[in-house]
């Protein structure tokens, strides 16, 4: 009978992953013309759609949108989505200056 030793070594020196690496977060502003709570739900399930959004704030009264993003995120894209709702519903949509 033969006995076989198997050794094994686990530094605990390597910290485990413990949340995704970070991303810089950014904001766009866009004025849109938003007359109505239905409007503003609108932009909001429209831009909610888009990967690497995390907030979105609607402000009817000031016609404003503010959008919480990663750095990943293309306003351009972002832009694009709001002027096909712009387009079926007549709201003007446009980047913030």
């Amino acid at each position: 009978n033969s006995v076989h030793r198997l050794s094994f070594t686990y530094s605990l020196h390597t910290p485990l992953p413990t949340q995704p690496p970070h991303q810089t977060m950014a904001e766009t502003r866009f004025d849109v013309g938003m007359t109505c709570e239905g409007c503003a739900s609108a932009v909001k399930r429209i831009l909610g759609k888009v990967e690497g959004v995390t907030d979105i704030q609607t402000n009817v009264e000031a016609k404003s949108v503010v959008v919480t993003h990663g750095d990943s995120v293309s306003k351009q894209e972002m832009l694009e989505k709001l002027q096909k709702w712009s387009q079926a519903s007549g709201k003007s949509v446009a980047l913030s200056s």
